[in-house]
């Protein structure tokens, strides 16, 4: 299953804590929230069926704006691909944010998923592109080949 959503990837930022008492309570600072929330909502809009169960197998590409401090020429090398993101938000903190905002919708939770391959690009027009597969169990209960939804 290939699913697109059109939102700027936001990373997974730490936890920020609140004192209440003695209770500590831990919760998303608001940038993160909102985006798992509009994840969400694009993802009950395009994935009308019952979140994947079973081992699966994620592809994810990240795709962010273009810093407007370039010049033209570092400007086009990014947008064709030759040159990629290497600069802070880190990929496992996009992942991290992502896999989060899509549990209960695509998948039941996140440990389901055995095999992630993460890339980060430029583009003009942001987005998070998820290829998702499920895994075929062997009779030895090994995971096979893969069978795209």
């Amino acid at each position: 299953m290939k699913l697109t959503f059109d939102i700027e990837p936001v990373e997974q930022a730490r936890p920020r804590a609140t004192r209440m008492g003695r209770r500590i309570r831990l919760y998303d600072p608001k940038k993160v929230s909102v985006y798992k929330k509009q994840l969400a909502m694009m993802c009950k809009f395009q994935y009308k069926d019952q979140p994947l169960s079973g081992q699966l197998t994620v592809n994810l590409k990240f795709y962010r704006h273009v810093q407007s401090s370039v010049s033209k020429k570092e400007r086009k090398l990014r947008l064709i691909g030759a040159h990629r993101p290497t600069v802070k938000p880190d990929v496992d903190n996009y992942i991290k944010s992502t896999l989060d905002g899509l549990n209960g919708l695509l998948w039941g939770d996140d440990n389901q998923i055995v095999k992630i391959v993460a890339e980060k690009f430029y583009s003009d027009r942001p987005r998070i592109e998820i290829e998702v597969e499920r895994l075929e169990q062997n009779e030895d209960g090994r995971g096979g080949t893969g069978a795209k939804e």
